[in-house]
């Protein structure tokens, strides 16, 4: 059996579940029986963590396991209890607008006294709460666009077209120095990060893991592209101001210029986005299957209700004077003048 020699490292158990699947993906132990996965909590870390494992082999998988293993029949089987476990509490616990419209109109509000990371970091945020936030969010933005390249063909029409479009400028525009991932990584240099694809695994919070798992799970699966486009909205449209304010951070602190140029991208490119998501990808969508309209106002809502679960535990422990990682990053080689660090 064929197996990747390149690929981040499996990461290490956090219970009981994760522990069993990366054994399984090693070759050195059984699966858990999927009725285990009833009794874990949806949002914990070994939950979170085990769906992530299987995720992954949809992407770049990891070192020592086998890419035969992304369709294991078996493998799957614990997947689907993992995400309906999951899937069942994010309906249960989201608030959902009544509405398309109405979910939309509330991400367009920006709140007057915004308290958010992004106003965090911008007004008071040191250096290594930067940081720490770069290595958390590297677990989206080094694959960035690719969950939601998944459902372009389940998408025809309008839809296809604008969602292609908006793609094609997170791709890069076919120049490989611009794909946003690549700009990330330029990001993380400036901070003195590790930029290894699946690097920060280890550190990254259950919260954390969540808000990359659910596009996963939104991606994957051709009924939940509603769900897809809805998400996929809410990042474009709340993307622009709040890389506003992180480029200001970035700025405030002296983190670099590649810091600070990937968060200024962002500022424009998803002005333009926002238009094209809202005008074209979900009316066309909706032109087509009107009935889809529950399930992108579940996207939108799910996505707002896990990024403040990601965003309190953030603020929480900062506030706190604590790390919000769960191991420590290795020292940067530099540190700007003037800015703290945790060590």
């Amino acid at each position: 059996m064929e197996i990747d020699r390149e690929g981040p490292l499996p990461p290490t158990a956090r219970g009981p579940l994760s522990a069993a699947v990366g054994a399984y993906l090693l070759g050195t132990g059984p699966l858990p029986a999927t009725k285990a996965v009833a009794g874990a909590s949806p949002y914990g870390d070994d939950l979170q963590l085990t769906l992530y494992q299987c995720y992954e082999l949809h992407y770049r998988g990891f070192a020592g396991v086998s890419p035969g293993l992304e369709w294991d029949p078996d493998l799957l089987r614990v997947r689907a209890a993992l995400e309906d476990r999951f899937l069942s509490a994010l309906r249960a616990d989201t608030p959902v607008h009544d509405s398309v419209e109405e979910a939309v109109g509330a991400l367009l509000v920006e709140p007057v006294d915004g308290k958010g990371v992004s106003h965090f970091l911008r007004d008071e945020g040191e250096w290594w709460q930067l940081r720490e936030y770069a290595a958390q969010r590297s677990l989206y933005h080094l694959k960035e666009a690719d969950p939601h390249a998944w459902v372009l063909p389940r998408l025809w029409g309008r839809a296809k077209a604008a969602m292609a479009a908006v793609e094609f400028d997170e791709y890069g525009g076919g120049r490989a120095e611009r794909v946003h991932a690549r700009l990330f990584a330029d990001l993380m240099t400036d901070l003195g990060l590790d930029t290894t694809y699946g690097r920060h695994l280890d550190a990254a919070s259950a919260e954390c893991l969540a808000t990359v798992n659910m596009m996963s799970l939104f991606g994957l699966h051709r009924s939940l592209r509603g769900a897809l486009v809805g998400h996929f909205a809410a990042v474009e449209i709340t993307s622009s101001p709040g890389s506003r304010r992180l480029a200001e951070a970035m700025r405030r602190t002296g983190a670099g210029p590649a810091a600070e140029h990937f968060y200024d991208e962002h500022v424009e490119a998803d002005a333009v986005h926002e238009q094209i998501v809202r005008h074209e990808v979900i009316d066309g969508l909706l032109e087509q299957e009107p009935h889809l309209a529950g399930d992108v106002a579940f996207g939108i809502d799910a996505t707002g209700y896990l990024e403040d679960r990601f965003g309190s535990r953030l603020l929480a422990d900062w506030r706190a004077g604590r790390s919000s990682l769960r191991t420590p990053l290795p020292e940067p080689s530099r540190a700007p003048s003037g800015m703290s660090h945790i060590s």
